[in-house]
C-alpha cells in the first residue's frame, strides 16, 4: 500500500467523487469571484459601499445552510449518496444557466438570488461530501481522503478566483466568457458524478420530517450525546465564523489597503488557498496517517499568530487601487502580506482536517449525513454572526485591516477557552510537540493494535516518554496504568490526568489504591477501551527489562481480553531514561533521535502469562533499549 493519500486518486471509490467535488467548488468560486470583482472594482467601486455588498453578499450565500440542512442530511442517508449527488449537479446545471442570464442583464439583485440558490445546490451536497467518506474508505484512509478534499477545494477556490476575476476583464467578452465556464464545467460535473460506485442507502427506511426545526433540534440532540462529536462540531464552526470573517476582508483589503488592482486581489487570496491546499495535505504526513487532534491547537496558535501579524504589516485604508501586481511584488511588505496570508491558510489546514475526520471516525455511519448537516447549520449560523460582526465593526469606523485584527484576538480568545474547558485538545498538542520534537519513530505493526472492542497492551519501560510515544503513534485512546509517582510528574501529569491514566501503587505502599486501579481497568475493558499497562513496574534502571509482574494475569482472570505485546528500543540514555543517575537530571543533549516501536500479534486471553509476555517483548525489543 502507498504510504501517503494520493494512492486514493487511482481508486474509482474516491476518484469519481473527488472530482466532482473539485469540480462543484471550482464553479461556484467562478461565479463568486466574477460577483465580488464587479461589486468591488466595475460596479460600485466609486463608492463606500463595496465592504458592505461583499458581506451582504457572504450572508445570503449561507443562509440555505440554515434554513435547509436538516432536511438535506436526511436526504443523504435515506437515498444513495451516488444517485444524491447527481440529482444535486443536475440542479447546478440549472442555476448556471440562471447565473448566466443574471450576468447578461447585468441585475445585482438577480444575481444576489442566483446566489442563494448555489448556496440551496451547496447545503445539499455538503452533507453527502463530508458522509461519503466513511461509508466507502477505511478509517486509516479519513485524514488522507480529508486532506484531498479540503487541499482541492481550496485549489478549486484558487482556480475560480482565477478564472472568476481574469475573464471578467476581458472586455467586452467577460460575461461570455464566465457564463460558458459556468455552463461547462456544470455539464462536466454531472459527467463525472455518473461514475461515482452506486452504494446502498445508509438508511433507506429513514421517514423524512419536512419540519426543519424540530428536525434541527433532534439532531443537535444526538451531537449533544457524543461528547467527542460536539466538540468537533463547534470547533469546525468557529473556523467558519473566523475564516468567512477574513475572507469577506480580502477584496477590500487588496484594494483600499495594498492599492492593487483585481490581479492583486486574485494572488492574494492565492496565498491564501495555496496556503490550506499545502497545510490540509500534510495533516496526513504530521499526523502519522490517523486522527490527531493535538493538530488543532498547533493551527489555532498559527491562525492567531499570522492573522494579528498581517494587520501590522499593512493597515493602511484609503489607498487607490493603482498598483499592477508587478508593482506589488517589487514591495518587500507586500510579500510579507502574502507570506501572512500563506500561512494563514497552512494553519487553518492543520485546524480543520483533523475535525472533519474525527467526525467522521466517531459518527455513526447512519449519522454522519445527519451530524455533518447539524454542523453546517451551526457554521450558517456563525457565518452569519461573522458577517453581522464585519458589518457592524465598519458601520462602527474599524477600517478592514482592523477588522481582520479583532478576528485574530478574538481566534485567540476562543481558543484559550476551548482548550481550558477541553483540555484534551492541548494533551494531544502536547504529546503531539513532545514527541515531534525529540524523536523519529520507526513503527512496525501498528495495524495489530485492534482497530475496535477491547484490549490490554503491555509494553517495556524504558523512560517518561513512553506512555507519550505509544499514545502519539496509536489511532486509538488509550487509558495508561502507570506507577502513581510518574502519574504526578510535572507537566506530564496534566498529560496523564487528561488522557484518563489510572496512577497505580505496590499492595505495600498503598493497598486502597491498588484496588481502585484495578477496578478502573475492569471498568474501562468493560466498554470496550484499550488499556495498555508496564507490567515491570517501574522504570529501567539498566537499560534490561525487568521482570513482568503478575498483575496483567489478574487483569486477564478478571476481564478475559486479548494482550498486545509492544517494545520501545532507543531511548535507553535519552534524557528522559535513568541511565547515569535520575531521568531529567541534566540538560537534553539528544533531539529528533531515531527510536523504535514494534507490535507484535495480539495473545488470546487464555493464553496469557507474565512470563510468556515478558519473552514475546523482549524479543521485539532486541538488544537495543
Amino acid at each position: 500500500m502507498s504510504g501517503n493519500q494520493f494512492h486514493l486518486l487511482k481508486e474509482k471509490r474516491f476518484f469519481p467523487f473527488f472530482l466532482t467535488q473539485a469540480l462543484g467548488a471550482f464553479n461556484d468560486n467562478v461565479f463568486k469571484n466574477a460577483l465580488i470583482t464587479i461589486f468591488a472594482y466595475k460596479t460600485i467601486a466609486e463608492t463606500d459601499n463595496s465592504g458592505f455588498l461583499v458581506n451582504l453578499a457572504s450572508i445570503i450565500f449561507i443562509l440555505p445552510f440554515f434554513l435547509f440542512s436538516a432536511t438535506s442530511g436526511q436526504f443523504a442517508e435515506k437515498y444513495p449518496k451516488a444517485t444524491a449527488i447527481r440529482v444535486i449537479k443536475l440542479m447546478e446545471i440549472f442555476v448556471m444557466v440562471l447565473a448566466c442570464i443574471g450576468f447578461y442583464l447585468n441585475n445585482i439583485t438577480f444575481l444576489l438570488a442566483v446566489l442563494f440558490l448555489m448556496g440551496l445546490q451547496s447545503t445539499l451536497f455538503g452533507p453527502v461530501k463530508y458522509s461519503i467518506m466513511p461509508q466507502y474508505l477505511k478509517e486509516k484512509d479519513l485524514v488522507g481522503a480529508n486532506g484531498l478534499v479540503e487541499m482541492s477545494t481550496f485549489l478549486a477556490i484558487l482556480l475560480g478566483l482565477i478564472v472568476g476575476v481574469a475573464i471578467t476583464r476581458l472586455e467586452p467578452y467577460g460575461i461570455i466568457a464566465v457564463s460558458v465556464a459556468l455552463l461547462s464545467v456544470s455539464i462536466l460535473g454531472y459527467l463525472s458524478a455518473r461514475a461515482i460506485p452506486q452504494l446502498p442507502a445508509v438508511e433507506p427506511s429513514l421517514k423524512i420530517n419536512w419540519n426543519p426545526l424540530t428536525e434541527t433540534i433532534k439532531t443537535f440532540k444526538y451531537v449533544k450525546g457524543n461528547r467527542t462529536v460536539l466538540l468537533s462540531v463547534l470547533g469546525i464552526s468557529w473556523f467558519w465564523f473566523f475564516g468567512a470573517t477574513i475572507l469577506a476582508q480580502l477584496p477590500t483589503y487588496s484594494r483600499s489597503t495594498l492599492g492593487g488592482n483585481e490581479l492583486v486581489f486574485m494572488t492574494l487570496m492565492g496565498a491564501f488557498s495555496i496556503g490550506i491546499g499545502v497545510g490540509s495535505l500534510l495533516c496526513e504526513k504530521m499526523s502519522g496517517r490517523k486522527v490527531e487532534i493535538g493538530l488543532v491547537p498547533f493551527g489555532a496558535i498559527g491562525m492567531t499568530l499570522f492573522s494579528v501579524d498581517m494587520y501590522f504589516a499593512n493597515n493602511a485604508s484609503n489607498a487607490l487601487p493603482t498598483l499592477t501586481l508587478a508593482q506589488f511584488l517589487s514591495s518587500w511588505n507586500n510579500w510579507h502580506v502574502l507570506l501572512d496570508a500563506t500561512f494563514i491558510g497552512v494553519f487553518a489546514g492543520f485546524f480543520i482536517v483533523p475535525l472533519y475526520a474525527l467526525i467522521q471516525q466517531r459518527c455513526s455511519k447512519n449519522h454522519v449525513s445527519r451530524v455533518i448537516a447539524a454542523n453546517n447549520i451551526l457554521n450558517a449560523f456563525f457565518m452569519v454572526l461573522s458577517g453581522v460582526m464585519a458589518i457592524s465593526l465598519l458601520s462602527l469606523g474599524f477600517t478592514i485591516p482592523e477588522v481582520i485584527l479583532v478576528s485574530g484576538i478574538l481566534n485567540a480568545l476562543v481558543s484559550i477557552y476551548i482548550f481550558t474547558v477541553v483540555p484534551e485538545f492541548l494533551m494531544r498538542f502536547l504529546v503531539w510537540i513532545f514527541i515531534n520534537i525529540f524523536y523519529r519513530i520507526r513503527l512496525k505493526g501498528l495495524e495489530k493494535i485492534p482497530e475496535e472492542g477491547a484490549a490490554v497492551l503491555v509494553c517495556n519501560h524504558v523512560s517518561f516518554m513512553d506512555a507519550l510515544i505509544i499514545a502519539g503513534c496509536c489511532r486509538r485512546p488509550i487509558r495508561f496504568v502507570m506507577d502513581h509517582r510518574i502519574f504526578k510528574t510535572p507537566i506530564l501529569s496534566f498529560i496523564f490526568r487528561t488522557a484518563k491514566a489510572i496512577p497505580i501503587a505496590p499492595a505495600h505502599q498503598d493497598q486502597a489504591l491498588m484496588d481502585r486501579a484495578f477496578d478502573k481497568i475492569a471498568e474501562y475493558l468493560e466498554a470496550g477501551e484499550v488499556v495498555c499497562i508496564f507490567p515491570e513496574g517501574k522504570i529501567t534502571a539498566d537499560g534490561n527489562i525487568n521482570t513482568f509482574k503478575p498483575g496483567i494475569e489478574k487483569i486477564i482472570e478478571r476481564t478475559p481480553v486479548p494482550v498486545v505485546p509492544m517494545a520501545i528500543s532507543g531511548l535507553w540514555g535519552s534524557f528522559f531514561s535513568r541511565k547515569d543517575g535520575p531521568a531529567m537530571g541534566t540538560i537534553p543533549k539528544r533531539f529528533w533521535s531515531k527510536i523504535s516501536f514494534s507490535i507484535d500479534d495480539a495473545v488470546a486471553p487464555e493464553q496469557v502469562t507474565a512470563k510468556d509476555l515478558q519473552s514475546k517483548v523482549s524479543e521485539l525489543r532486541g538488544k537495543i533499549a
